[in-house]
């Protein structure tokens, strides 16, 4: 149960269904849930046509279907139709988001602790024990939870919200309406080392990462600064929890990774490219526009534009399906070859007796 409530009107409003289905006594719905679990007075949705079946059997008061969708609601059941339930859905629970989200009146905490240097917005809320370094800049609407560390010479754009424990290390550029949830680092060392006499000495890690506008970043996900010059991540990407971006990686605009993906230095992908969870790629890749990554594939060589692929190391897709399909034949393969040997070895040994015993008759 929401603390929140929608009367049928406000749904409507919200959504823009193209069409309304059936009617409910229901006065306001105060529930969001699958539509199995779903009860009297909560809103449901058939986001995936596979579950098409469970719509009927569903106690949702309202649910959000699909322009397509062919059946009538229950007695006391209404049907909202339009283009796409997932997203109309995405509508209600952000309109929800944003009257349960804790409301920051713009200040700085007492407890902060802000270099003389640093230019902070009046606009812009500051939470307690954060630290901002010197030189750095931060703008209007931007919010800064706990225990965030903000080093020197960083930039921190408007409509920015970073979430407590947060590491923003020297250098750093985060664009407009970015959001950080806890635990992100931007701008740890790359992981650069020469070796010389048996010796590990590292390499210094001089230049710095960009994340461009409205780039999210999971928890614990990590992006290295860059030897020199810049790690950058484009536009629009979003990025998964537990996530490691290597130094002097490029990574385009409308990109998606998966959780537990490693990029190795110097990598670059290119635009709307997604990469399925654990996938991980090799250094100084070049991967092209729109490639699709499955999960947990080891990506060693570059990738052209609209590859899909999968497996380890990485295949076509089509071809990394058919090699599992045969993987799990394997023993059966064996069994059969086994088989043919044992066969084999007996109709040779039969034919070499068999040709032994007429040599003999021949010589009486």
């Amino acid at each position: 149960m929401l603390a929140i409530r929608y009367t049928l009107d406000q749904i409507v409003s919200l959504v823009k269904p193209s069409k309304v289905q059936g009617s409910t006594q229901v006065e306001t719905f105060s529930g969001v849930a699958s539509l199995d679990k779903a009860v009297e007075g909560d809103i449901s949705f058939l986001g995936n046509l596979k579950y098409k079946a469970e719509v009927f059997g569903s106690k949702a008061s309202l649910i959000l279907v699909p322009s397509t969708y062919v059946g009538s609601p229950k007695e006391g059941q209404v049907f909202l139709m339009t283009d796409s339930p997932s997203i109309a859905l995405d509508v209600i629970l952000r309109d929800i988001e944003a009257k349960l989200k804790p409301k920051f009146k713009p200040g700085i905490h007492p407890s902060a602790i802000i270099d003389s240097s640093a230019k902070v917005s009046a606009k812009a809320y500051v939470g307690p024990l954060c630290i901002i370094g010197a030189n750095s800049v931060i703008e209007d609407n931007v919010t800064l939870g706990a225990h965030v560390f903000v080093g020197n010479d960083v930039c921190i754009k408007s409509e920015t919200t970073v979430r407590p424990n947060c590491s923003i290390l020297d250098r750093t550029e985060v664009g407009h309406r970015c959001f950080l949830d806890s635990g992100v680092v931007l701008g740890s060392e790359g992981f650069g080392y020469e070796t010389q006499d048996n010796r590990h000495f590292r390499s210094p890690q001089l230049g710095r990462v960009v994340l461009e506008d409205d780039v999210d970043l999971g928890a614990n996900t990590t992006v290295d600064r860059a030897r020199f010059d810049e790690t950058r991540i484009g536009m629009g990407t979003k990025i998964d929890n537990l996530v490691q971006i290597g130094h002097n990686v490029v990574i385009g605009k409308g990109c998606f990774l998966c959780a537990f993906v490693g990029v190795s230095g110097s990598t670059h992908i290119g635009d709307f490219t997604v990469i399925g969870g654990q996938a991980g790629l090799a250094g100084h890749l070049r991967i092209g526009n729109q490639v699709m990554i499955g999960g947990q594939t080891g990506v060693t060589n570059n990738l052209a534009d609209k590859s899909f692929v999968r497996g380890s190391p990485a295949m076509p897709y089509i071809l990394a399906h058919r090699v599992e399909t045969l993987k799990r034949r394997l023993p059966e393969l064996f069994k059969r070859v086994d088989n043919l040997e044992k066969t084999f070895s007996y109709l040779t040994n039969d034919a070499t007796k068999s040709c032994f015993l007429k040599k003999e008759d021949a010589d009486l």
